[in-house]
């Protein structure tokens, strides 16, 4: 199968000479476009998900489907290989489910819209965006069944249809469909803010096409795939060896007691190409933490890595996907086969970030980074306010960015660039709920040269009977250090009742009933920190401490000793340090922690919850 476009003009395009400064203009025109589809996108979405912290993914893609401009990498091939029709000028397409698009969305929360542009009847590019939508039904309030074992029980799939059709509006098709959601209003003014946002893209296209002509445009559009591929191919050839590399980490748990989930990649470089082989990753998860992942996002996710670490001048687009070949074994974590549960694949999706840092960081550890791009936590909060009105809240947390090569890793950021936190102003001013606290959790990240970003402790004080759901990870194996550098903290989640009981809650969790008084504290995982510990300068760590970073006992990790006035012991540090250098493993690439045989002995006794057990498939082997 694959879609037909319909054109009314059909002259074929003519290749013509685009000069470097026309080439700018267009290049910098299509970022600007891209930036205006999220302004427009943020000042008309409703949600908090999508208006507040940024939950959107915004594309602008030559007429081919290849990206020119956007953030997560191409998502229209997919679709136009699963997608047995017809589209033309005015039709708008609306999709959300990962199996009719070879995963280019991964959960039906996300809902994908594609806008092919066209200019005097000829196609000339698409623009797209995919957004997070607060609830689409199922199980549970927020669609992210930790139990579910088949797609159906996560709610509404969105086979690719025609929301609009030459121009003309679907009213009954969005009716029937907003039918199925908890939050109805949301959902349907989060998916006209994304159709107007590719609307905006398409009229700065047809703009360019005005200005330079078409067939400029179509021939500046080439160049610019053209020179990324060049710029990439280069990168490849001094940055990835051809003797394979492996590493291989772990989502934690799937939500009912089974687990760790290894997920386990191989690389090498083979004729100019990268081979990127994900053969050892275990077999598809019952639950729902399976991740069907795209291969052209995969490669978005590989190219970003390299351009940020060795390039970031390089414009991102789609330019040097036949640069990298990607294997996924079918039936794994990674490809599991319909009709698998996929709501809450966002663990797996954050830890391959991890795991392709580790891969391109080894030939060369002085660009490697630590651990922490590891899971994005997830709140849900639901029920009836006082005057019976339904309540909703999706919230996504922030735990501690890695230590790299050139500095610390921020505390509490999010692990997607684009994204920031929901003001906790927002949040008390909408909901029933109240943040008693928001703050770094001091010695989270973990110690190095370059510290590890420290995760963050946010008090949900509730105000309102209601249900809480919580989807997050790294809290049984660590997020783990580089080059010397300690792992950073694992996170954790407890219910403090207003009755004075005390509950350690599961990392993934649907249904808990929170009454009024009610505390969560919400603590997140710290980065891995890079480098030897007992290099990061003295100074620096007791200015750390003075600003709640690092607590007096946590600067002697790296061997630290500060005076009762908080000034650095010089003498006591020095004594410290050359008795600490005797154990510190600088040389070794990567400090796990605890193996995972050491972690299930000692799991109850830290975390307070039951180790998890070895998946059915696994045990005996």
């Amino acid at each position: 199968m694959t879609a037909t476009i319909i054109q009314e003009n059909t002259t074929d395009f003519e290749q013509v000479d685009v000069d470097p400064i026309t080439l700018d203009i267009i290049e910098n025109a299509l970022k600007n476009a891209r930036f205006e589809m999220d302004a427009t996108l943020f000042r008309t979405a409703m949600s908090p998900g999508i208006r507040e912290q940024g939950d959107a993914f915004p594309l602008i893609a030559d007429k081919g489907g290849l990206m020119l401009a956007g953030q997560f990498g191409s998502f229209i091939q997919g679709f136009l290989n699963g997608f047995d029709g017809t589209i033309e000028e005015g039709d708008i397409i609306w999709l959300s489910d990962p199996y009719t698009c070879e995963g280019a969305v991964s959960h039906a929360n996300d809902w994908l819209i594609l806008l092919a542009i066209f200019k005097d009847g000829r196609h000339v590019g698409w623009s797209a965006m995919f957004g997070h939508m607060t609830d689409v039904g199922g199980m549970v309030p927020g669609s992210l069944p930790t139990n579910a074992i088949s797609i159906f029980q996560e709610g509404i799939r969105i086979p690719p249809v025609k929301l609009y059709k030459k121009g003309v509006k679907q009213d009954d098709l969005l009716k029937i469909v907003l039918h199925q959601c908890r939050m109805p209003e949301w959902a349907g003014a989060d998916l006209n803010a994304i159709v107007a946002a590719c609307r905006m893209a398409e009229r700065r296209v047809v703009e360019m096409c005005d200005r330079f002509g078409t067939d400029c445009y179509i021939s500046a559009t080439a160049k610019l795939l053209e020179r990324n591929r060049r710029a990439m191919a280069q990168l490849i050839e001094t940055s990835v060896g051809t003797e394979p590399v492996s590493f291989e980490d772990y989502v934690c748990d799937d939500g009912r007691g089974f687990g760790p989930y290894k997920i386990k990649c191989t690389m090498w470089r083979e004729g100019g190409k990268v081979i990127l082989d994900w053969e050892g990753t275990d077999p598809q998860s019952e639950s729902s933490i399976n991740f069907y992942l795209n291969e052209n996002m995969l490669k978005m996710f590989f190219g970003i890595y390299m351009i940020m670490v060795f390039d970031p001048q390089i414009l991102f687009n789609d330019g040097f996907y036949d640069l990298v070949e990607v294997r996924i074994p079918d039936g794994s974590l990674l490809k599991p086969k319909f009709p698998a549960a996929l709501s809450c694949r966002t663990h797996a999706l954050g830890r391959i970030f991890d795991v392709l840092g580790a891969l391109l960081g080894q030939r060369q550890p002085e660009f490697l980074n630590a651990a922490g791009f590891s899971s994005s936590p997830h709140l849900m909060y639901s029920g009836y306010d006082k005057d019976g009105e339904w309540f909703q809240l999706f919230q996504i947390g922030f735990g501690g960015i890695p230590g790299r090569p050139f500095g610390d890793g921020p505390d509490g950021h999010s692990l997607w660039p684009g994204f920031t936190n929901v003001p906790n102003e927002f949040l008390e001013a909408y909901f029933p709920l109240r943040i008693d606290r928001y703050e770094t959790i001091a010695d989270s990240g973990g110690a190095g040269l370059n510290r590890g970003g420290n995760g963050i402790s946010i008090h949900y004080h509730f105000l309102q009977k209601g249900t809480i759901s919580i989807h997050d990870d790294r809290w049984f194996t660590y997020p783990w250090g580089v080059n010397g550098g300690s792992p950073g903290m694992r996170s954790t989640k407890i219910l403090e009742r207003a009755d004075g009981s005390r509950e350690v809650l599961p990392s993934k969790c649907d249904n808990i009933e929170v009454m009024a008084g009610d505390v969560l504290v919400y603590d997140t995982w710290g980065g891995g920190g890079w480098g030897n510990p007992l290099e990061r300068d003295a100074a620096l760590v007791a200015r750390e401490v003075r600003q709640g970073l690092v607590s007096v006992k946590g600067a002697r990790a790296y061997g630290v000793v500060l005076t009762d006035d908080g000034a650095v012991d010089e003498a006591a540090t020095a004594e410290l340090r050359t008795v600490m250098a005797k154990d510190i493993k600088a040389d070794q690439i990567f400090n796990f922690g605890p193996s995972l045989d050491e972690l299930r002995e000692r799991c109850l006794a830290e975390t307070g919850l039951p180790a998890p057990v070895q998946p059915v498939w696994r045990q005996g082997a």
